[in-house]
């Protein structure tokens, strides 16, 4: 047997025991439980919420500030479809400061609605089910973002929007937004209509899980950096 396939089967038999542990059944053999002797149902299920936690108040931490989107290369919020071309072209004929402007507007609503979704986040966390931890334990390294998606996605959207809306409307950034779309028709760029509160409040959730995502990467990749003692047990033992 390789050394890689003993150490697929040692990561196999962690998991099996932690999700024997939360399904509060399942015996464990002597040599495996040498090295998993002192976590519990209750550190395991300690863990799962520290890390899910962690994840959503860095998050909101992160991205709710201002330039949080912004500033971001990665996270900025773009003009949507058509309007990204459109700007470069407004750009090269010196109209580049309509499209800051509207940018940055959409940009800072993002960033203003972003921490209206912290209790949202954490009652999530709150009510996670043992199915729910038992997904996030055996579903990849991907499953605590899958785990927010899944539950938050849809209230965020109801709690976003008006906030959103709120902003863009007291910053003018919607009005700003369709003079530049006439702008860019003069330019010979086709306008079709589009909901951009709708549009801003899409690509701010779309933010909000890639910053949870690269939490979860990052307790998966390092658990033994994280500063919580039961994310350390739980998703070392997983390593």
């Amino acid at each position: 047997m390789t050394e890689q396939s003993c150490l697929r089967q040692a990561q196999r038999r962690r998991l099996l025991h932690l999700l024997a542990l939360l399904g509060g059944a399942g015996a464990v053999s002597p040599a495996f439980a040498l090295s998993l002797a002192d976590l519990t149902h209750a550190d395991a299920s300690q863990g799962i919420k520290a890390a899910l936690t962690q994840g959503a108040q860095v998050a909101v931490s992160q991205l709710g500030q201002n330039g949080g989107f912004f500033n971001n290369p990665q996270l900025r919020i773009p003009l949507p479809g058509y309007m990204g071309e459109a700007a470069k072209m407004m750009r090269r004929f010196g109209q580049g400061r309509y499209v800051d402007e509207v940018e940055q507007g959409i940009n800072r609503a993002a960033e203003l609605a972003v921490p209206m979704g912290k209790d949202v986040l954490l009652d999530a966390v709150q009510r996670m089910t043992l199915d729910d931890a038992k997904r996030i334990l055996s579903g990849g390294e991907h499953s605590v973002t899958t785990f927010f998606m899944e539950k938050t996605r849809q209230p965020l959207t109801q709690r976003f929007l008006p906030v959103v809306t709120q902003a863009t409307g007291q910053v003018g950034v919607v009005q700003q937004y369709n003079q530049l779309v006439g702008k860019a028709s003069s330019f010979g760029v086709s306008s079709d209509a589009l909901d951009l509160n709708q549009y801003v409040t899409g690509k701010t959730l779309d933010g909000l899980y890639a910053v949870i995502g690269e939490q979860e990467r990052a307790i998966r990749q390092n658990p033994l950096g994280s500063a919580n003692a039961a994310v350390r047990k739980v998703f070392g033992a997983l390593r």
